[in-house]
């Protein structure tokens, strides 16, 4: 997989769940204890570190069988003792850990939001980096030399910097891998078997999702097919790419920036409205999957894997229905007033929060120079995608000693996503345009999006900026994080309501009332002014 799928983009903010243990934070860590093993050094001079970190499922339980690992520790004469959870519950076990006041050395593919980063660094539980990265951490500085822009991203608003970031470029403006989230991928089999064209319009998708349904395009006597689905929630799996060619779109953050620079709420503009009546419509014809409400990416997955979809939306079609032609993507459509547009998304290739330092840790330069390993190029390409040589898994690459670059392997049916999720290690890591064709290939799915976003979605991409990528204070966060956790809970129920009631004319008035009651103009309002800082200076 070319860059972050289920990993997704830049944390926005925190669950009440995670809050909560924050909270805890400033009565219980109290300098803390559970770092003894960060002390101990055998014979050899190895230092042992204590780590908590996450990884999937289908990964080794013990983060140490990965090769990338055993060659880190074979390179810097640093064991890691990790305590790995599964994705599923790492934010829970994460935050009880921390409130317990046992802390590890650091907190590996930590995944904090912005706010969560502030709280624990006010609270002293994570220490700021500045003078780590300044004295031990070449490689890293050497990449915020390269893209300087990252420097103030990562640093917050009291000039400190309090985590290691994950950073992936791939193209750049409207061409970028992350300028289009959510894509739709259309079963071109049925099309062709019922001889009917590529929809170029909503009310041309409209008949072809009615043909999938009636017209037993998979040949099997049965009408078991499923014209539309997709997983509702923001993400790369909803449908909200079908939004654009109503109006402005929307985004998994709800924002978007006029080409005058106003920033804009996605949920309460007119074209929105249009476009869940739309989506309204599909659901009265019977065309949306009775599931697409309630299921979970392994539900989505299941189906996919079937080639039961007439349409759907993902990343990375080799990722749901695979790596073969049944699929393409679905060129954006017209709306009823025959214009075209693709929103562009507000997330970079940027995870600021990806590793924290403790207060706990007594082996900060060490810490520090094993963290600067993972910035060294060749490094973080296989941090990101998986390594070579491994006898024992599948690998994503070859190394070439001559052109000392990693260069991808053919993934042989491989789902992307599933290759990474068991070979690499994530974690803080950079890789910048500059490193493709020096250090690594590009991946052949990568290749496959970049021309997909560059032919046929970024000549329709109406939007001349983006929301760029804030370091709110503590003060905004906290007001951002109280707002958002109503208002955007409030419009995925009522969007999730007027899809299956259709009620939208009659309630929305209402709706724009409740939205302004739950804080809209506040967050409007805090997030142009980090719109214009951003931008203005």
């Amino acid at each position: 997989m070319s860059t972050m799928n289920k990993s997704r983009l830049v944390s926005r903010t925190a669950t009440a769940s995670a809050l909560a243990s924050i909270l805890l934070l400033s009565a219980c860590s109290g300098g803390g204890g559970g770092s003894a093993a960060s002390k101990k050094q055998d014979p050899s001079g190895k230092v042992t570190l204590n780590f908590i970190t996450q990884s999937s499922a289908i990964a080794p339980a013990d983060p140490n069988d990965k090769l990338v690992n055993k060659r880190l520790e074979e390179k810097t004469n640093v064991h890691i003792n990790w305590k790995n959870f599964t994705n599923d519950v790492f934010v829970e076990k994460r935050n009880l850990a921390v409130a317990s006041g046992d802390l590890p050395d650091a907190i590996f593919n930590a995944d904090y939001s912005d706010y969560e980063l502030l709280k624990l660094a006010k609270n002293g539980s994570i220490i700021p980096l500045n003078d780590l990265i300044d004295q031990y951490m070449p490689n890293f500085k050497k990449v915020l030399e390269q893209a300087p822009e990252y420097k103030s991203m990562i640093t917050a608003p009291d000039g400190n910097i309090y985590a290691f970031p994950w950073i992936e470029e791939l193209g750049s403006g409207k061409e970028r891998i992350q300028a289009v989230d959510s894509m739709p991928w259309i079963n071109v089999e049925w099309l062709k078997k019922l001889n009917l064209k590529m929809p170029t319009t909503t009310e041309e998708l409209k008949k072809v999702l009615i043909a999938f349904k009636t017209q037993d395009p998979n040949g099997n006597g049965q009408a078991d097919e499923i014209p539309l689905s997709f997983i509702n929630k923001p993400g790369a799996e909803d449908l909200a790419f079908l939004f654009a060619s109503f109006g402005l779109g929307e985004n998994p953050d709800h924002a978007v920036v006029s080409n005058d620079g106003k920033v804009i709420f996605t949920a309460a503009d007119e074209g929105y409205k249009k476009a869940v009546s739309f989506v309204n419509e599909l659901y009265k014809e019977g065309l949306i999957d009775i599931e697409a409400y309630t299921q979970d990416w392994s539900t989505y997955l299941a189906k996919g894997k079937d080639q039961k979809y007439g349409l759907y939306f993902s990343w990375d079609k080799a990722n749901i229905s695979g790596a073969n032609d049944s699929y393409e993507v679905m060129p954006p459509l017209a709306g009823p007033d025959g214009e075209i547009n693709v929103t562009r998304t507000n997330g970079l290739g940027l995870g600021r929060g990806k590793m924290v330092v403790t207060s706990a840790n007594k082996n900060l330069e060490t810490t520090a120079k094993w963290v600067d390993q993972l910035y060294d190029p060749i490094q973080s390409v296989q941090d990101n995608w998986g390594t070579y040589g491994d006898d024992k898994q599948q690998n994503i690459f070859e190394y070439d000693e001559a052109s000392k670059m990693l260069k991808h392997l053919p993934l042989k049916g491989t789902a992307p996503v599933e290759l990474r999720e068991k070979t690499s290690i994530g974690g803080p890591l950079a890789i910048l345009d500059s490193y493709y064709g020096k250090y690594t290939t590009m991946p052949d799915d990568a290749k496959s999006r970049l021309d997909i976003i560059k032919n046929i979605m970024a000549p329709h991409m109406k939007a001349d900026n983006v929301m760029p990528s804030v370091f709110n204070s503590i003060e905004e966060l906290d007001r951002l994080t109280t707002i958002e956790t109503d208002l955007f809970a409030y419009v995925l129920r009522m969007r999730t309501e007027w899809y299956q009631n259709g009620k939208i004319n009659e309630q929305w008035d209402d709706y724009l009332k409740e939205l302004d009651r739950l804080g809209l103009q506040e967050w409007l309002k805090i997030k142009q002014d980090g719109y214009d800082r951003a931008t203005k200076g």
